[in-house]
């Protein structure tokens, strides 16, 4: 059995991350239904691929962390590390022989070795870009992303705002922001205060007020 993982969500400033798993005993039968990286797919064909890989695949998992949850371990770990503990936590979920997962470090081979041991020993094959090379990693990513997609679209209905897809290069997630600082000086619900982005909006919005004095 082959366990498959990737992550949709490490850069957005608002928004979950989402880990997915994807398990398959014959990954060419993912293969066939045409998955590949979520990121070359469009929403329309990932939300068709979302339900054809529940159907396929022998197991799948999300794991979530929110803004919230993931600003609280950025205190005591790094971005790597909370990916990894999250991998590990999927990875336990079903029994597998192997694991396949898309590599967030430069070093696979170290990443592979830390995620083995914190995962039971179970063997792992970290890659760069893996979801470009493994079907159940390609399957994994746009289980992750539909999910995040439509964690977003709830955060959207709950705050009754346009917060846009969440990444900082969007323009409606930064004006979501960066209106919501300037009008109640905190930041938003569901937002990462410990990213970059938004800590410099909340300086530039705190600079702002002094100068108003």
């Amino acid at each position: 059995m082959i366990c498959g993982l990737d992550e949709a969500g490490r850069g957005p400033m608002v928004g979950p991350l989402v880990v997915g798993a994807v398990w398959c005993t014959d990954p060419e039968k993912l293969r066939d239904l045409g998955v590949k990286d979520s990121k070359k797919l469009t929403p329309l064909q990932r939300e068709k691929l979302y339900d054809r890989i529940a159907e396929t695949a022998d197991f799948w998992e999300v794991v979530p962390i929110s803004a919230a949850d993931l600003d609280d371990a950025m205190t005591r770990n790094n971005l790597n590390e909370i990916e990894m503990s999250l991998f590990a936590r999927a990875i336990g979920i079903h029994p597998c022989d192997i694991v396949q997962v898309d590599c967030p470090e430069v070093n696979t081979e170290r990443f592979g070795n830390i995620l083995s041991q914190m995962a039971g020993g179970v063997a792992v094959d970290a890659r760069n870009k893996a979801d470009v090379i493994f079907p159940a990693v390609s399957a994994a990513s746009i289980m992750a992303k539909v999910t995040r997609d439509r964690m977003i679209e709830d955060i959207k209905r709950e705050i009754g705002i346009d917060v846009g897809s969440g990444y900082p290069s969007d323009p409606a997630t930064k004006h979501f922001v960066e209106n919501w600082i300037n009008e109640h000086h905190t930041v938003p619900p569901h937002t990462r205060g410990s990213w970059k982005p938004v800590k410099d909006l909340m300086t530039r919005t705190r600079t702002t007020t002094l100068d108003d004095w």
